[in-house]
């Protein structure tokens, strides 16, 4: 059932003793006065529907130790100490001076109810509810987009230690699997004359090519030995006709490892030079596969390329900011690639769901972002609401340096057609195909065109006129100035979140994603009080 707190002070309560030494206009002192205010008993009361059992800690500590947690960067442990020995940390959830705090596996324990929920990001939500009481988002209707890469809380591993690890997994998890592992892993054992039960990597010559090729070999073929072992021994046992196919419906751990061993064992690995596989030869692949899973403690983290030169590991946080105060309105974690992921598809879906945004005929939306966020998907959500695009347009590269780009040919959208810098008209196939051809050879601008023997080609994407008007749009003074002017505060934003927080502190999107929407709260919760958050007739206000 769910816990309440009692609501008359103990005589050593931290915030009667000492409240007056809080910093004022700080997120504890904050906290001291309002937290009841802010997080009240009926916000968590669909977590306790059985009003019975032992009473849980009372809902308002639970969230404003969530709410610190995340904004100091503390494990679960450090946050029970602070709340133990820190005066502040007890001034702000309520504790009396000589109050012990709780178990920190009470932390995990509600995070997890709060992910079952049909609303697991609450506590964002309720500091975001502030926000909008206070009016200070009142007619600002400029949003600005921005991502960036958070590192993930596990190590990368390599092909030799993904396979291992799967195998060892599949060993422990999946019901009788441990007996196939040591009846049908075998070769491992033949090259290295090491087996399953020691961990990490087995002994070898590692700069020979030959034995880093053998060992490859070896654990390739007891994965897919492990797995058609499994796949026999299930058909047998319940007659599924399709194998394991029954045991990877019923989900959960046993799934989850299959899945993986599956995955690890094709993912990074093709068959040796001249063998097709059937032979048993595998070495590691000379490409990287499309959705490469990067670790076994951590399925989904992800390689990024936020930049050519910066490589990371982990997932991308997404943000939107209302860039006069600050305030993040909305934010959400995702894997690092896929298109699906991409900021352009993520910021569409955030910025048009916020709940924070009215429009209105004499303040038209304004969507701020740098050149990740002006595809043409974009474009057309943001054109479809009448919005106004100030997103850096995506660069344009000549086929030939120096030379013509896209915009140098004319498109007349009605008719079909597209003109090129010498004047000749082709028509657009149905999937934006152009062919000059033949036309090319004899032009006088072919060496600025193109270096292709068969003449100039162009696609035209399904907005390019979107994209081509919004270039042109991009060179105005005005769309610049107000590029330039409110564009930079959705960077300070992200400087403000990722300070002292770049590497998340769980595994996997949705407990990270958690974490992100705690850490907003706790963000957009100092932000306000540096803007001046009060209370004035009861109720919030930016003073």
């Amino acid at each position: 059932m769910q816990g309440e707190a009692d609501r008359q002070r103990e005589l050593l309560d931290v915030e009667a003793l000492a409240g007056h030494l809080l910093v004022p206009g700080s997120v504890f002192a904050f906290l001291a006065e309002h937290r009841l205010r802010l997080f009240p008993p009926e916000l968590f009361a669909d977590l306790f529907p059985s009003g019975r059992g032992r009473p849980s800690i009372p809902p308002e500590v639970i969230a404003s130790v969530l709410v610190l947690q995340s904004l100091y960067g503390h494990s679960d442990r450090e946050a029970v100490e602070a709340l133990t020995f820190d005066l502040r940390w007890k001034a702000a959830c309520g504790y009396a001076v000589d109050g012990a705090g709780f178990h920190p596996s009470t932390l995990t324990y509600w995070r997890k109810r709060l992910a079952a929920s049909e609303r697991p990001d609450r506590i964002f939500e309720a500091v975001r509810e502030v926000v909008m009481a206070t009016g200070v988002l009142s007619g600002k209707t400029r949003r600005a987009l921005d991502s960036t890469v958070l590192d993930d809380a596990v190590a990368r591993q390599d092909t030799v230690t993904q396979l291992i690890a799967s195998i060892r997994r599949v060993g422990r998890d999946v019901p009788g699997a441990h007996a196939l592992v040591v009846q049908e892993c075998t070769r491992l054992a033949e090259v290295t004359g090491g087996d399953y039960t020691v961990a990490g990597k087995p002994r070898i010559a590692w700069e020979d090519e030959a034995a880093r090729t053998e060992l490859v070999s070896a654990l390739v073929g007891d994965a897919l030995a492990l797995l058609a072992a499994l796949d026999a021994a299930h058909h047998d046992e319940h007659g599924d006709p399709d194998g394991l196919a029954l045991l990877s419906e019923a989900g959960g751990k046993p799934a989850e490892a299959l899945a993986l061993l599956a995955l690890v064992a094709g993912q990074d690995v093709e068959p040796a030079e001249g063998s097709d596989g059937t032979d048993g030869r595998w070495r590691i692949a000379r490409k990287t596969a499309p959705d490469r899973m990067i670790s076994t403690v951590d399925p989904d983290a992800r390689h990024a390329h936020k930049t050519r030169e910066r490589r990371q590991d982990g997932f991308k946080a997404h943000v939107v900011v209302e860039p006069d105060t600050g305030l993040m309105t909305m934010v959400k974690l995702t894997k690092t690639n896929g298109a699906e992921h991409s900021d352009a598809a993520v910021g569409a879906d955030l910025v048009t769901t916020d709940s924070t945004l009215t429009a209105t005929p004499d303040a038209p939306v304004q969507v701020l972002g740098d050149s990740a966020y002006a595809s043409g998907d974009m474009l057309a959500t943001l054109d479809a609401r009448k919005w106004e695009p100030v997103l850096k347009p995506w660069p344009l590269r000549p086929a030939v340096e120096g030379g013509f780009t896209l915009d140098d040919f004319i498109h007349d959208p009605v008719a079909g057609t597209l003109t090129c810098p010498a004047g000749l008209t082709r028509g657009v196939s149905a999937k934006g195909k152009v062919t000059f051809g033949a036309a090319c050879a004899g032009c006088p601008l072919r060496q600025r065109c193109t270096t292709a023997e068969r003449g100039r080609k162009v696609t035209l994407g399904e907005h390019h006129q979107l994209q081509r008007q919004h270039r042109e749009r991009a060179t105005d003074p005005d769309f610049q100035a107000v590029y330039r002017r409110h564009r930079p505060m959705v960077e300070r934003s992200i400087a403000w979140l990722t300070r002292g927080a770049r590497r998340v502190p769980y595994r996997g999107v949705a407990k990270n994603d958690a974490w992100l929407h705690h850490r907003a709260a706790g963000l957009n919760l100092r932000r306000l009080l540096n803007l001046g958050l009060t209370v004035q007739d009861g109720t919030w206000a930016i003073a």
